[in-house]
């Protein structure tokens, strides 16, 4: 199947609010995760802040935020598809999206907590648990993980 997918960087406040609703729709209503730690300072138009949109005929579909974890390391984050459009491959489309935004940011690596529940869809794409054991972050147990770019 041919995925109609088209990726866009955040630059307008409309766009920021795309990405912040499917963010609320998968992690606050979904996923039960408390409003108040899914938003956080990052959610808004900066330089250190690198918002990613995956429009799917033409609906914001998916999301994700990458934000600098260390000098030459990127930190990927609120990686988000709606429940109706995951399973087609718009995630592993958006992750290497992100990834190649960091290449173009001039970092090198890229580290990310997973749910352990999406561990083995971040394996696939590359990326190894460096985290000695799970932790809970917003009540739900995760690893971090780490590539190369």
């Amino acid at each position: 199947m041919e995925l109609a997918a088209e990726i866009s960087y955040v630059t307008t406040e409309e766009q920021l609010q795309e990405a912040l609703e499917i963010r609320n729709q998968v992690f606050v209503i979904e996923q039960q995760v408390p409003a108040d730690l899914e938003i956080d300072q990052y959610d808004v138009i900066s330089p250190d802040a690198h918002h990613v949109l995956l429009y799917a005929d033409g609906q914001a579909v998916a999301t994700g935020r990458l934000l600098y974890y260390s000098k030459d390391t990127a930190k990927m984050q609120r990686i988000a598809v709606l429940q109706s459009h995951r399973s087609f491959g718009y995630g592993r489309v958006l992750l290497l999206a992100m990834e190649e935004r960091a290449r173009e940011l001039g970092l090198t690596y890229s580290v990310l907590d997973a749910q352990c529940q999406a561990q083995k869809f971040y394996e696939k794409l590359g990326y190894e648990v460096i985290s000695d054991e799970p932790f809970y972050d917003a009540g739900i147990l995760h690893v971090r993980m780490r590539k190369a770019l």
